[in-house]
């Protein structure tokens, strides 16, 4: 399985993800478990204007969280709750095979190989769960964001 699961694309990401650093002024964190697997990611945010400004997160995970993780770092700076809701539905369509392409994140499409492994489509959604976790913390603090 883990050959079919962990090709270059995941790998680089879960590299890139490795060793990122949480905020210490964040507007908002939020950490989510997986008590099935032990993956465990805390999301800290920066908002203005309504909108992600910084990202810091740690990952305690396998490869393909620390990915997800990656790439909300990567592409969250601009995104609104709303915005990221919607990365995020279209995350869990694209796993499901409700989706083909068409992301408003492409990069996304890298974790194609765990559309076979439904057991592992949390390990790809839990850092976007802590995300938008930690925006609503923000918004619930400082509903002026």
């Amino acid at each position: 399985m883990s050959d079919a699961l962990y090709r270059a694309e995941i790998l680089r990401l879960a590299k890139e993800g490795r060793g990122n650093q949480r905020l210490e002024d964040a507007d908002g964190s939020a950490r989510v478990d997986n008590p099935l697997c032990g993956d465990r990611v805390t999301v800290d945010l920066k908002l203005k204007g309504g909108k992600i400004t910084a990202v810091g997160h740690r990952v305690q995970g396998c490869a393909l969280c620390e990915a997800s993780a990656a790439l909300i770092r990567q592409h969250a700076t601009g995104q609104s709750l709303a915005g990221l809701e919607t990365v995020r539905r279209q995350l869990l369509d694209y796993l499901a095979g409700a989706r083909d392409g068409d992301l408003d994140w492409p990069e996304l499409e890298s974790f194609a190989p765990v559309r076979d492994f439904k057991s592992r489509h949390e390990c790809v959604r839990l850092p976007f769960d802590a995300a938008l976790n930690a925006l609503k913390d923000a918004l619930e603090k400082n509903p002026a964001f």
